[in-house]
């Protein structure tokens, strides 16, 4: 199934996506999708419910977040093996881990707000894992039972902010808006391989990115039962697992965002986001 979350920013709803594609309220049935609703075992009860039966909703609404209650928005760096080569990086005998403030999340089509004084932010396409119950020290066999499924990601990223000035990664990458998540929650039987996904993303029209997680150092599994070590993962929280070649900084010369380009971007499967840039007031 495919689960949305749609309405002005702050008042989402929970929607499902039914098989012509409209969106259908679920709001009779939970209040949100976070926490117990989740949960992968109340997700398959959601799925038996007969679309048809809940209300339609207006093809003009908002798409929000596909998740809400999100308490860690957690990044994984270098992890695709091309995409290291292309910034010049080795690949990391460990998931390189960095947070990115939830305070980021937001719509799949909202637009992106370039931060005052930037003049290097990027684009990188990458796909999300929502945890859907609580892990701690799980194991990679058992890692995905613990997963809610999976989303589209727009880690956005101030490279001066992030590499140029002191300190860790977080503050280039938690700027508002900087973290678009959706348009859709799709559950994992929708996602049979998790590490055969094409990601692709364009500006302005342009092809920038077109890659496959296929070349993903490590894999939604590993990541899960890695990162449980270290912390418990809660549901709603997202895990966003790095992005394929072709990011701005990675072009000779590089090349970033300004206000009016407008980005798209998607997963095969996991469905689409589109932005426009624009400076913050």
């Amino acid at each position: 199934m495919k689960f949305v979350r749609y309405g002005a920013e702050g008042a989402e709803k929970p929607g499902l996506i039914d098989a012509a594609g409209a969106i259908r309220d679920l709001s009779g049935h939970i209040p949100d999708l976070s926490g117990g609703a989740i949960d992968p075992d109340a997700l398959a009860k959601l799925a038996t419910i007969d679309p048809a039966s809940l209300p339609l909703v207006s093809a003009r609404e908002r798409l929000g977040a596909c998740v809400a209650g999100t308490g860690k928005f957690i990044c994984i760096g270098l992890n695709y093996s091309d995409h290291a080569a292309e910034t010049g990086a080795t690949v990391p005998p460990e998931p390189i881990i960095f947070m990115k403030a939830t305070s980021a999340i937001t719509g799949p089509n909202d637009d992106l707000i370039i931060p005052r004084g930037s003049e290097k932010t990027d684009w990188e396409v990458e796909l999300g894992i929502v945890i859907g119950r609580k892990a701690k020290y799980v194991s990679e066999a058992e890692a995905l039972d613990y997963v809610a499924g999976y989303c589209t990601i727009h880690d956005v990223s101030e490279r001066a902010f992030q590499t140029e000035r002191s300190g860790q990664w977080t503050k280039g990458k938690s700027c508002d808006t900087f973290g678009p998540t959706g348009p859709w929650l799709v559950t994992k039987d929708e996602v049979p391989d998790p590490q055969d996904l094409r990601l692709w993303l364009k500006v302005n029209g342009e092809t920038m990115q077109d890659g496959t997680t296929k070349t993903m150092v490590y894999g939604a599994a590993y990541l899960v039962s890695y990162l449980s070590q270290f912390m418990s993962l809660q549901p709603g929280d997202i895990i966003s697992t790095g992005t394929p070649p072709g990011v701005g900084m990675g072009m000779k010369p590089p090349r970033y965002l300004k206000p009016g380009d407008v980005i798209e971007l998607g997963i095969d499967g996991l469905g689409s986001q589109r932005q426009t840039a624009r400076a913050d007031a």
